[in-house]
């Protein structure tokens, strides 16, 4: 999934790229409220981690301008504040959750994979089409009763598709939220990934979910082929 990350600390923000990176994201990083805001409005982002002390416009102005104009992208606020009412104010201004430097890597994972669950269609913490199973905490997939060794770009794409299941996305869709703003080679990339699905996941067990739309892009089918 992609993830927008706007954190002023250039070290910790690389960081966090790494780390979300390892983990199957696609990541973005503004270092500054202004390019925050902006990116958050011009790509689809399935969640936010934003701090609140930022340069040009701090968190709270960046969670209360996106949410004005009925941008509703889960929102992790991160701060080195404490107390409880910079909690209040975080939350009020419209921020799905909040965590306080320093914190645990493995409990921001856990709370983003928490908002990516927190949207208006399903986001169960397993994901599932027929036999077909993508437990995005313990980065497991399985068809049926055999487990299905994917790199950590095809797990992404698998996981893009599976939270989009029975819905056609285009090429362009993909690359958004499986690669990344910085992606500059070829989009037939798309094409070589879904391979690799179809020789994993459809082609030793005689399925077909991964359906080319022609012209249009992919499909998962709903009851997993």
């Amino acid at each position: 999934m992609r993830v927008l990350v706007v954190e002023d600390e250039e070290r910790f923000a690389d960081g966090l790229r790494i780390g979300l990176e390892a983990e199957g994201f696609a990541v973005d990083v503004a270092l500054d409220g202004t390019d925050g805001l902006w990116r958050a409005r011009e790509n689809p982002y399935d969640a936010i981690v934003l701090d609140i002390m930022l340069p040009g416009l701090n968190g709270y102005r960046v969670c209360a301008a996106l949410r004005a104009e009925g941008n509703w992208t889960p929102i992790l606020m991160l701060t080195a504040k404490e107390g409880e009412w910079d909690e209040v104010e975080g939350l009020d201004t419209g921020a799905d959750d909040y965590l306080t430097k320093p914190f645990s890597y493995a409990v921001l994972l856990a709370r983003l994979r928490a908002l990516l669950r927190r949207d208006l269609r399903e986001r169960p913490a397993a994901l599932t089409a027929g036999d077909l199973r993508l437990d995005p905490a313990v980065k497991e997939v399985t068809r049926g009763a055999v487990r299905v060794e994917l790199t950590a770009r095809e797990f992404a794409l698998l996981e893009f598709l599976l939270r989009r299941r029975g819905e056609t996305v285009s090429k362009r869709e993909i690359l958004a939220h499986v690669w990344d703003d910085d992606f500059d080679g070829d989009p037939n990339i798309v094409e070589v990934y879904v391979s690799h699905l179809r020789t994993k996941l459809d082609r030793p067990f005689g399925r077909a979910a991964i359906e080319t739309v022609r012209g249009c892009g992919y499909r998962l089918a709903s009851d997993g082929g």
